[in-house]
């Protein structure tokens, strides 16, 4: 399986993902059998080498026939956008200064504007991997959350328009096809990068980041830094797709790049507009994350209570969970607790703590953290299976028996704990 790290400081968005991820090595013969295989007809995709601002980039372009040709994709792409009949689309083109800036319009003609079970169906008639579909569709589904809050609809009732659009459904399928293509398992991003001002799309003038994204942005916690330069950089497709793969927004640490792949977008900026995907293979032995630790000192509280406390803490997702005697002022006996938990999980471990001690305040410290890498395995004993973690250090294999697992063996059999613990340690 393939670990990835997206450098998304140029942005995002559907087309920059799928070059990045064909020229990091997605198999382009298996992607053009899904694109033949889509149930829709009147476009064809080109894939071609660029170079932006003097870098070599891959470019990826679905291009519409002039029926099925969608005018929302020239409020996102400009004129520099592929299109058969590009006489007719000029002669329709224009120009508009909106907030101080030039941006693009265009006079919209009916497009078919599809909802999330038109699209599941034209994904379903796809010829596409379990896990490519299951991603496609995911990231639709990213979108209609999205798009659902910012017009205040359902979701089933919700239609789409630049991404409802042939050319964005081909990007998605595309993206789902690579990425699992590469079988990838473990992704790694930077933080996403966003300009500002205002794009006009099928909805009119709009601020940038547009709701759809900014909508994903906060349902998906997704960091993003704002540069103080004019244009559209995330695309609701691109942030999409990272709220979908779920991403660990920090870099990699311990690793060794084996491929680089460079998707180029469609504008010109300042900086290349290009999205690097890097295949990279990790120290297999360690991983690394960020916890949090809460602590408190408490002198007057029970043991019952705090034992009940720390029960609670572990049933509601806490890592770990410790008392350490201690002497406060007035030279009182007392106890610290500390807490380890995921960040997520802060939030309801203070409630816990608040509502079943007797604190009135609680330090919180997020901490990196390694750990090594570990699987769940069975050991077979002469009583019966157990379950354990099997971590492997500086080469060698560990198994460590899992304490709940060996108990109920123990009082299933009536064997000595001691002696089940001696026969599975490895």
């Amino acid at each position: 399986m393939a670990t990835v790290y997206f450098d998304c400081s140029s942005g995002i968005s559907g087309d920059m993902t799928v070059a990045a991820l064909l020229d990091a090595g997605a198999d382009r013969s298996v992607l053009q059998e899904a694109l033949d295989s889509i149930p829709c007809t009147g476009f064809k995709t080109e894939i071609a080498p660029v170079i932006k601002n003097g870098i070599a980039a891959l470019d990826f372009s679905v291009i519409l026939d002039s029926e099925n040709h969608d005018h929302d994709m020239e409020f996102l792409f400009g004129e520099g956008h592929h299109h058969h009949n590009e006489d007719a689309l000029n002669s329709r083109h224009g120009k508009e200064t909106v907030n101080g800036g030039e941006e693009w319009q265009c006079h919209l003609h009916h497009h078919e504007h599809r909802g999330l079970k038109e699209i599941f169906e034209i994904i379903d008639g796809t010829k596409m991997t379990s896990g490519a579909r299951s991603l496609a569709k995911k990231i639709f589904d990213v979108l209609a959350d999205a798009e659902s809050k910012a017009h205040a609809k359902p979701k089933d009732q919700v239609h789409f328009h630049e991404v409802g659009a042939l050319d964005s459904i081909v990007d998605i399928i595309s993206i789902a096809v690579c990425f699992d293509n590469l079988k990838i398992s473990r992704v790694y991003s930077t933080p996403l990068t966003e300009g500002s001002g205002t794009i006009r799309c099928a909805h009119g003038v709009l601020p940038i980041p547009v709701p759809a994204v900014t909508n994903i942005l906060l349902a998906y916690k997704i960091p993003i830094s704002i540069k103080n330069e004019r244009g559209e950089f995330i695309t609701p497709t691109g942030a999409a797709f990272i709220a979908a793969v779920s991403p660990i927004f920090d870099a990699p640490k311990n690793c060794v790049i084996q491929k680089i792949g460079q998707g180029a977008g469609k504008r010109a900026y300042k900086n290349p507009s290009i999205l690097r995907a890097f295949l990279i293979e990790e120290n297999n032995e360690f991983e690394s994350d960020v916890i949090t630790k809460l602590e408190c000192n408490i002198d007057d509280c029970t043991g019952e209570n705090l034992g009940f406390v720390q029960e609670a803490l572990f049933s509601e997702g806490a890592l770990d969970v410790s008392f350490v005697p201690c002497f406060m002022k007035k030279n009182r006996p007392a106890f610290l607790l500390q807490v380890i938990c995921n960040a997520d999980d802060v939030s309801n471990c203070e409630s816990l703590i608040f509502e079943h001690t007797t604190t009135i305040g609680i330090r919180r410290v997020q901490m990196e953290r390694t750990k090594l890498v570990r699987r769940q395995v069975e050991i077979d004993t002469e009583w019966g299976k157990i379950m354990a973690k099997e971590v492997v250090v500086n080469g060698n294999v560990r198994v460590y028996p899992e304490y709940e697992s060996v108990r109920k063996l123990c009082e299933s059999k009536g064997v000595s704990f001691f002696e089940v613990m001696k026969r599975c340690w490895k």
